[in-house]
């Protein structure tokens, strides 16, 4: 069962400059789409497990892919609301939002989608 992650990324300078994984794009559906594509796909994990001091000892659990997951984005109040359908676990889509954005993203509702 798909659930359904409300998420704010209130000011994306912040967020694009989070780290070696950060997002690059500007505008809520290039964001979108950076986000869809490190849900569907397992290229970010790949390159996060691979720069660990030991990448055979990284819980393979975390490279979970959900190839039906679904990110819109929207832009509002200078920064950029996004709606993140999936069935990956909250855990895992926190670990890969913390890749991409860093602590510059809000959770601010869960549903079922």
């Amino acid at each position: 069962m798909s659930t359904r992650y409300l998420i704010r990324i209130p000011n994306t300078d912040k967020a694009r400059a989070s780290g070696t994984h950060a997002l690059r794009s500007q505008g809520p559906d290039g964001i979108a789409s950076e986000i869809g594509d490190a849900l569907r796909g397992e290229s970010l994990f790949v390159r996060w497990r691979d720069a660990q001091p030991e990448p055979d000892d990284v819980d393979p659990a975390l490279g979970v892919v959900d190839p039906a997951a679904q990110v819109t984005g929207t832009a509002r109040d200078l920064g950029i609301d996004l709606v993140v359908d999936t069935t990956i676990s909250s855990t895992v889509l926190k670990h890969r939002l913390q890749l991409l954005a860093g602590s510059a993203w809000e959770l601010r509702d869960v549903r079922a989608a």
